[in-house]
């Protein structure tokens, strides 16, 4: 993927150049290793920052809600899907936007190449389907595929769902790939080990909300977190308002959520909250055949009433 970035800053600066959009979104060098970081580039000039590889996994869509501009947008497959529901919630216009279609092949997880080295890691590169990593002195080539994000090994949504602009040719999608096979595996477990997989996945959670921000889905001018009157959960480190957190937040991502993997990247303890969003995908999936962010025209499900919807749970 190291090859679009010319592309991109292609595209990027005539939009600038010909006032065609007044900022245009994309990505950055971070200051540390794997955490590539939101660039806002106002001139042509400031397209030269823009880079594009595989720690290119914050979710742009991000920085789209309630904008006015008219805004040029670097924009992966997921990406796309998330701009797709601002669009249908009203959060933005598709007007405002020239959306630059990025097709991708996965971004590096962060946090499983972390725990592979003992030595604080100072660089992370890519060479093909190689990934660089030096630490302690030494480098150490790695498979992509083998350190790529959850949710990148299983997705089958790798090229934009929609844009204006494409940085390169469009990949094969994934086939023959189980995207639920985790859900299934809890699904299976009895009570007790339901709760047992739910109290230790939850227990290092430190109420810091890093995944909530980095949501592209998370925009409420006040989250149910801060209400005072009522007030929905407390803010200390009590489970029960650990687990309501989380519950709560998920099902307000109920047939909204691409699974771009922004909240599981941002979680500083490496919690993997995806399995409640993605529990609640797959139910979407099973029972209104509904895959969030693929129309710019349809609502999803749970907004939308229908004679035919599924009631078993009506007794």
């Amino acid at each position: 993927m190291l090859d679009y970035i010319d592309k991109i800053k292609e595209i990027s600066e005539r939009l600038l150049k010909d006032c065609s959009v007044e900022m245009v979104i994309g990505f950055r060098k971070g200051t540390l290793p794997m955490m590539n970081e939101p660039c806002f580039a106002r001139t042509p000039e400031d397209v030269g920052q823009f880079v594009w590889d595989s720690n290119c996994g914050i979710n742009l869509a991000n920085y789209l809600t309630d904008r006015k501009e008219r805004i040029g947008i670097v924009a992966k497959g997921c990406d796309t899907r998330n701009i797709a529901t601002h669009i249908i919630e009203n959060k933005i216009s598709r007007e405002q936007l020239v959306v630059i279609g990025v097709p991708c092949k996965g971004m590096i997880d962060k946090h499983k190449i972390a725990t592979l080295f003992a030595d604080e890691i100072q660089t992370v590169t890519e060479n093909g389907e190689k990934i660089l990593v030096t630490a302690g002195g030494k480098e150490t080539p790695l498979n992509k595929s083998d350190v790529l994000q959850k949710n990148c090994a299983v997705c089958t949504h790798r090229n934009p769902v929609f844009y204006d602009e494409l940085a390169a040719e469009k990949v094969e999608e994934q086939q023959d790939v189980d995207r639920y096979a985790d859900v299934q595996e809890i699904e299976a477990m009895d009570t007790q080990e339901k709760w047992d997989y739910f109290e230790s996945l939850l227990s290092p959670c430190i109420r810091c909300y890093a995944c909530k921000n980095a949501c592209p889905l998370c925009y409420c001018p006040t989250c149910f977190v801060d209400e005072a009157k009522p007030q929905w959960v407390g803010k200390g480190q009590d489970p029960t308002d650990v687990r309501t957190f989380h519950f709560l937040r998920a099902f307000h991502c109920a047939g909204r959520c691409t699974d771009c993997g922004a909240c599981e990247r941002a979680c500083p303890v490496g919690i993997n909250m995806r399995v409640f969003t993605k529990k609640l995908e797959k139910d979407c999936f099973e029972q209104f055949g509904w895959e969030a962010g693929m129309s710019l025209d349809e609502r999803p499900p749970l907004d939308t009433y229908r004679p035919n919807d599924p009631n078993d749970f009506i007794k």
